[in-house]
């Protein structure tokens, strides 16, 4: 049987879950309360649904600290993603405990970032995070929190529209440091993600075929692809291998290139051309390669999409493309119009060929 007892100012309580003792702090001075959180207690150790006492202990830093784990246990690619959509909810939960956030406490997180003004994709992605962190905590043995909040996702917009022109590509070229121009080369003639191309080696290389290998496991998808360098692109790790220093292809005085977003926003702002996310120029690539008649698989290869689906919200349709093909139907009707006028006219078949025209058309 469980027992009320004075400790100080303030009641506990103890009771018995499989012939162990725990002792707990009713929180009160008040015995009616303190009767009330014992008989809940043994009512849950009854029911086997006693969670332990350390799911009143467990806080956010807990919660950040199992997620993070679990990102650097299975090998997770977005690791300095993961850190940051947490420093951002750091920044607001603090270390409270796990107990205290409630949907109503992640609502008014929500409201202060959109009050700073941050987009609902941005936000989602921390919000995401934080669902993530409690599922695990639940999920842990014994679990280190008794139930998950409900947590509100916001709506977004997927569409994707940013993509450069070869003329904001030229600007941009002119004004990078010498350690971006490679990167951004390659990324607008390839579609490689950003952190493929940061952390390429000279062992994934190979000049005399001219191919750059990426293996399984170092991409987003887990498939391995091979790239072949021609052209411009070629060139511009040609001369990264003049300059080579240390194993990375695109280096900073020999160091992995990790941030360069202060390069990146001077670069925009010296060209005069709103910024763009270094993401756009994947979209760009799948555009460009659609453009100049590559097939859609093989395209997808190259950029390393994996599904249809999110291929085709890369191949951005612009009011270019629209007018472009606009033009393309005019033409083609202008060419049927003056096929038929030089037949009508003798100059390329008689009369039956006139009318087997017209019956194929």
């Amino acid at each position: 049987m469980g027992s009320i007892y004075l400790r100080g100012e303030t009641l506990w309580i103890k009771y018995y879950r499989l012939g162990k003792p725990y002792r707990e702090s009713a929180g009160t001075k008040k015995e009616s309360e303190a009767k009330r959180l014992l008989k809940l207690r043994e009512g849950q150790v009854e029911e086997g649904k006693f969670p332990g006492l350390q799911v009143n202990r467990t806080r956010f830093n807990d919660l950040k600290d199992g997620f993070l784990l679990d990102y650097r246990i299975n090998g997770k690619k977005s690791l300095d993603r993961a850190e940051l959509s947490f420093k951002h909810l750091e920044n607001f939960f603090g270390n409270c405990k796990a107990a205290d956030i409630t949907t109503n406490r992640i609502k008014e997180y929500i409201t202060k970032k959109q009050d700073e003004g941050a987009a609902n994709g941005s936000i989602n992605r921390t919000l995401a995070a934080l669902k993530r962190a409690f599922s695990l905590a639940i999920r842990q043995t014994p679990p280190i929190v008794a139930s998950m909040p409900y947590i509100p996702m916001l709506k977004e917009n997927n569409v994707r529209t940013g993509f450069y022109s070869y003329e904001e590509y030229v600007s941009i070229m002119d004004r990078l440091p010498a350690y971006m121009k490679g990167v951004f080369t390659v990324g607008y003639f390839t579609g490689m993600r950003k952190e493929e191309i940061l952390t390429l080696q000279w062992e994934q290389v190979n000049l005399f075929d001219r191919t750059v290998t990426l293996e399984a496991g170092t991409t987003k998808n887990n498939e391995a692809r091979i790239l072949y360098l021609t052209g411009e692109l070629y060139e511009t790790i040609l001369e990264q291998h003049n300059n080579k220093k240390g194993s990375y292809v695109f280096h900073r005085a020999g160091q992995k290139i990790t941030d360069f977003r202060f390069a990146w926003s001077k670069a925009f702002r010296e060209a005069g051309i709103e910024e763009k996310l270094f993401h756009d120029l994947r979209r760009t690539a799948v555009r460009n390669m659609i453009r100049a008649g590559i097939p859609e698989k093989v395209a997808m290869k190259i950029s390393g999409h994996k599904t249809r689906s999110v291929f085709d919200r890369y191949n951005i349709v612009n009011e270019e493309d629209l007018k472009i093909a606009a033009e393309k139907v005019s033409d083609l009707h202008k060419a049927h119009e003056k096929l038929v006028e030089n037949i009508e006219a003798g100059t390329v078949m008689g009369t039956i060929a006139i009318s087997s025209y017209r019956k194929g058309r």
